[in-house]
């Protein structure tokens, strides 16, 4: 009798195992194609990603790189200081009003034969606003300025 109790035991535990596997296993299979990790210019420059391989780009729009918005179409650079990543984007969205050059963006798309092809771009959403990872890619370059805070007591 004990010996039934133990073998039934161990088999819930089996399958308990093998269903949370599973699980584990339909989740990540699921998931593959909502996940999109950010690099920064100087890490794709460094390791280029596979060109099917969607991915998050972020940096600052450098000065001078913005050709004419013709519809939903316009190309710049991103730069984090320590590499340039020319972006064409093509989307179903207009230019953010307050996406301009100098200030930090992160686009969505794939890296394809040395130009990043932009699908999503972010921009921020008031005048201080710059996304974390945008800043931590700066930091690591060395190239971050923290913006100038007025006083708040009005003097």
């Amino acid at each position: 009798m004990r010996g039934l109790k133990k073998q039934r035991r161990i088999q819930i535990i089996v399958v308990a195992f093998v269903a949370l596997a599973v699980s584990t296993a339909l989740i990540g299979y699921g998931l593959r194609d909502g996940i999109n990790f950010f690099r920064s210019p100087s890490e794709v420059v460094a390791e280029p990603p596979a060109a099917n391989e969607e991915f998050r780009l972020g940096g600052l729009v450098k000065e001078g790189s913005m050709t004419p918005v013709q519809g939903v179409q316009f190309s710049f650079v991103i730069t984090d200081g320590g590499a340039d990543i020319p972006v064409d984007y093509v989307g179903n969205d207009p230019k953010p009003d307050l996406f301009s050059e100098g200030q930090g963006t992160i686009a969505t798309g794939r890296y394809v034969d040395g130009v990043f092809k932009a699908s999503v771009i972010l921009a921020k959403h008031d005048e201080e606003y710059m996304p974390k990872e945008v800043i931590d890619a700066l930091k690591e370059q060395g190239v971050y300025e923290a913006p100038d805070k007025p006083a708040a007591n009005g003097s």
